[in-house]
């Protein structure tokens, strides 16, 4: 009984050295990457830096701008051409087709968004 006690203590320790390892290296990472947010978590005041883009055309009807650009890290998402809705109408009336931009887009109530909008110098 003392022999089948000892062994099954044994095995615990074994089984638990590699979880306490694993689970250190989490911390380690976790704690490199200090408080950054996951993307559903991320506001457009979180972003690193403004996105780069050209302005392809401008729908004031419609309240949207349809921007070529590079990565939105923000969002996790490449460079390409896409259509986003503004904030704010009155940042349409500050950009015209082929104009350099720099710019933020976030998710706004489940819309790809533009939040911050300035000419690129």
């Amino acid at each position: 009984m003392k022999r089948t006690s000892a062994l099954l203590a044994a095995f615990a320790l074994a089984a638990a050295i590699p979880f306490g390892a694993l689970a250190a290296s989490h911390t380690n990472q976790a704690g490199a990457m200090g408080d950054m947010k996951m993307n559903g978590d991320m506001k457009s005041s979180d972003a690193a830096a403004l996105s780069s883009g050209e302005v392809k055309k401008v729908d004031k009807d419609a309240g949207k701008i349809t921007i070529k650009h590079g990565p939105l890290a923000n969002l996790d998402m490449p460079g390409m051409t896409m259509v986003f809705r503004v904030k704010d109408p009155a940042m349409l009336e500050q950009v015209k087709s082929g104009d350099k931009i720099k710019f933020v887009a976030d998710k706004v109530n489940g819309a790809l968004t533009v939040t911050t909008l300035q000419a690129d110098k």
